[in-house]
């Protein structure tokens, strides 16, 4: 037996926010007082760094469940099954349903009931749950999906990963012209083919030190509602966590499955910041003493940006679909996930296509 992931979907939201709808934002430093330079001048230095050029954002009539319950249902039907069938639905997100202009989120229900309820099923046998595990939710999502099929406790799981970033950003933080909004969601499955799958997985919460690294927080403005939170976090030290711990994490996964670095056909990283994910992959691959090969890392944050525990499922389903340019991905192709985000938390999977 092995378990694979028989359906993929995603939802990505029609509104584009280009770095120049920013020209107008007031960006401040965190003591509130005004940057030196233009706004221009940052988000120049902005996408140079992170190489995003836009991003998306769900329509106001939308939240976070209903973009899930979007991409589930392209996931459902991808894969072929009967809704009926699921045994677990498990949802990834980390700040619930934010409605537009809202400062209150709401995750009661859980999301993972809210999705059950739109797609009426009526199995009671199908249990729904979220999983807070910042950006490698989904993944995690997917190793626990694998963990309940292996157990005998599931032959069929619905792992969905959310966001609507835009919703939880202070405007006058730089930092919010990184996040974004989107959708990704699979069906994972036993199938009897040993030699596909899922491979390999591991997974760390590093919080003796780096539990706060992101967090919630203040405006920048100080005339604003202090009791009203904002995503914030340590830029810096997020990046220098994540180069110097993700890359040992995927070495140890893919070292676990037996593969060898040169089957590897594409690592599907966590969209967080384009030169974070480049130096990711190079400081992989030196520890093989290698150099990383051309084409290996299809990004899509350049069009997408951060869309959190969405960013890994979407790419995916852009990969299958053919819509990555330059890239493609065939029937036993060697895959490598990988993410890390708040917690702080890191976790891969090695998979055969």
């Amino acid at each position: 037996m092995s378990v694979q992931i028989t359906g993929i979907g995603s939802y990505i939201p029609e509104v584009r926010v280009s770095n120049l709808d920013f020209a107008k934002h007031v960006f401040l430093n965190d003591d509130g007082s005004p940057f030196a330079v233009t706004n221009e001048e940052i988000a120049a230095k902005f996408k140079n760094i992170t190489g995003i050029e836009e991003r998306r954002y769900v329509e106001e009539n939308l939240t976070t469940s209903d973009i899930g319950y979007l991409a589930a249902v392209k996931a459902i039907e991808s894969a072929g099954i009967d809704r009926e069938k699921i045994d677990y639905i498990i949802f990834a997100h980390n700040f619930g349903d934010v409605r537009h202009s809202a400062i209150q989120s709401d995750m009661v229900p859980s999301l993972a009931t809210r999705v059950k309820h739109k797609l009426q099923i009526k199995n009671p046998k199908c249990v729904a749950y979220d999983v807070l595990f910042g950006c490698p939710g989904w993944i995690e999502g997917v190793i626990q999906a694998q963990a309940f099929i292996k157990a005998g406790m599931a032959k069929c799981c619905l792992v969905i990963g959310a966001e609507t970033l835009s919703r939880v950003v202070d405007r006058h933080d730089r930092d919010s012209m990184i996040y974004s909004d989107g959708a990704g969601a699979s069906v994972i499955e036993s199938t009897p083919d040993e030699n596909r799958g899922i491979l390999a997985h591991a997974s760390a919460t590093y919080a003796f030190d780096e539990a706060y690294y992101l967090s919630f927080g203040q405006s920048f403005n100080k005339t604003h509602d202090p009791n009203v939170r904002y995503i914030k976090m340590q830029g810096r030290k997020i990046y220098e966590f994540a180069l110097s711990r993700v890359p040992q994490a995927m070495k140890d996964c893919l070292d676990e499955s037996g593969i060898a670095i040169s089957e590897i056909r594409k690592i599907l990283i966590h969209q967080a910041n384009e030169k974070m994910d480049e130096a990711i992959i190079q400081r992989f691959y030196k520890l093989y003493g290698q150099n990383p090969p051309q084409g290996i890392m299809p990004m899509s944050i350049h069009m997408l940006g951060n869309s959190s525990v969405a960013t890994v499922p979407t790419l995916f389903d852009l990969l299958v679909q053919g819509r990555i340019e330059g890239h493609a991905i065939q029937k036993g192709d060697v895959v490598l996930l990988a993410s890390v985000g708040s917690g702080m938390n890191i976790n891969a999977i090695v998979y055969r296509y």
